[in-house]
């Protein structure tokens, strides 16, 4: 008999851990870190709920630390076999698990420096540099549509997810004692239609078992294109004089808004600006984006076919060291600044945050997700101040949310991937998204008269 345990974004949209028994065998896919508020980020610290030794594959979907971001933790506790993965997800796996690593090291370098971790003895990263090295040897390749038996009587197959470079959708075909194999198709993070630089997400393999993410699957994203918001944005902070500001994820959106003011300079819709990528993650995942071409659309295949560099607006500075950052503070006038993280969970955002909130001419542009209890979350609920650093910051800027930028489909794209299906799965799971938005994507799979579950956090379902 085969099951399914949920031991991560199940009632979240955080942490996708999704564990696959069958042919007695055990295959996690996505071993993320749980991200936002306090509560989620405490079962980073938890036992994991099974001996990480005892797991036979593990199957990335992605590379966004919020489903690969604790592979390092995994391999600290005696996972040994193998990880698969795209390509592209395996190259941008060797900047990210790394930098996570770093970040949690200065993070808590920084609280005991400052006496945050008066509570505790000592303040400890969740891993180190270490982990994070060697759980990138544990990484396999594996490319879309080359179906692959990743472990005995285990079959992996990846499709295109649009999502983020090397995002793709991954099919199990898994035996099942003397019956017929069983298909389980997670569907990843599933991207927008029409979106640059990747194509369109692949239609879905007939499967028995739908696990589909559903961070969006209470609403759709604005008919506004993101050029058109961000043309207006910019325009708006120019002629107030100040800085635009954007915490913006190192992978995918970062390259998405390259590509836009590139555009937009390009057509002459917006003046030519000091752009600032203030990132080393970012700085090393740009020129990832450009190499892996099986990831692109045909709009990016042609402008590198011209030699035009499609994420390069005409003023673009990459700054990787800390004085390199320090710099931008003293930038005046209007300028571009591109900063993780995304949703201000850390990293060098925080220190432009705290520099230029209190500025009333300062425009901060929310282009992703912002999940509950981060500081993205705060200041895109209107928070009048945001504490970083022990200080309790005023936020008198100009505040804009651009959901137009999401890299997730809405409620009406997943309906028309759902659509690919030619036959109902057996029992669709719904993951990945705040509790309202898992509730109305289950209300609409339902409609279909299909059989749909939101399942609870640890969770075991029979997949017979």
């Amino acid at each position: 008999m085969a099951s399914i345990r949920f031991l991560g974004a199940a009632g979240t949209v955080t942490g996708s851990r999704f564990l696959v028994e069958a042919a007695g065998r055990q295959v996690l896919v996505d071993v993320g870190l749980f991200q936002g508020m306090k509560e989620y980020r405490l079962r980073n610290w938890a036992p994991f709920p099974v001996p990480p030794g005892s797991i036979d594959a593990v199957v990335l979907t992605h590379a966004h630390i919020d489903h690969s971001g604790a592979l390092p933790l995994l391999v600290r506790g005696g996972f040994r076999a193998e990880a698969w993965c795209t390509p592209a997800t395996a190259d941008l796996a060797r900047i990210m698990l790394p930098d996570s690593a770093r970040l949690q090291e200065e993070e808590a370098r920084f609280a005991n420096d400052k006496g945050y971790s008066r509570h505790a003895p000592e303040a400890k990263p969740l891993y180190e540099g270490i982990d994070a090295v060697a759980a990138l040897e544990r990484l396999r390749p594996l490319r879309y549509g080359k179906p692959r038996e990743i472990v005995p009587g285990v079959t992996l197959c990846f499709g295109r997810a649009g999502h983020i470079l090397g995002s793709g959708w991954a099919l199990l075909t898994v035996a099942a004692g003397s019956g017929d194999p069983v298909r389980v198709l997670f569907s990843g993070d599933l991207g927008r239609y029409g979106v640059p630089i990747l194509p369109d997400p692949e239609p879905p393999p007939e499967a028995d078992f739908l696990v589909v993410e559903s961070t969006y699957g209470d609403r759709s994203h604005p008919p506004e294109s993101p050029a058109v918001a961000l043309e207006r944005e910019i325009l708006a902070a120019v002629a107030r004089g100040g800085t635009v500001l954007i915490p913006a994820f190192a992978v995918g959106r970062t390259q998405e808004v390259l590509f836009l003011i590139r555009k937009l300079e390009q057509e002459g819709r917006i003046p030519t600006l000091p752009v600032f990528v203030d990132s080393p993650m970012a700085t090393d995942v740009t020129p990832v984006y450009r190499a892996h071409r099986e990831d692109h659309d045909t709009e990016m295949d042609a402008l590198l076919d011209r030699g035009v560099e499609p994420l390069s607006p005409a003023r673009l500075s990459f700054t990787r060291s800390v004085d390199q950052s320090k710099g931008i503070n003293h930038v005046h006038g209007p300028c571009i600044i591109l900063s993780a993280s995304g949703m201000a969970t850390g990293g060098r955002i925080l220190h432009h945050l705290e520099r230029r909130l209190p500025e009333p001419s300062t425009t901060v542009l929310l282009v992703g997700y912002q999940a509950a209890g981060t500081r993205g979350w705060k200041l895109q609920n209107g928070a009048p101040t945001l504490r970083m650093h022990g200080k309790d910051i005023p936020v008198r800027a100009r505040v804009v949310t651009l959901p137009g930028f999401s890299a997730h489909g809405d409620r009406d794209e997943m309906a028309r991937w759902l659509d690919g299906l030619s036959q109902p799965p057996k029992r669709t799971f719904c993951v990945h998204g705040e509790p309202v938005a898992l509730a109305a994507h289950a209300e609409r799979i339902a409609a279909r008269g299909w059989q749909v579950h939101v399942p609870a956090h640890l969770e075991t379902a029979d997949l017979g």
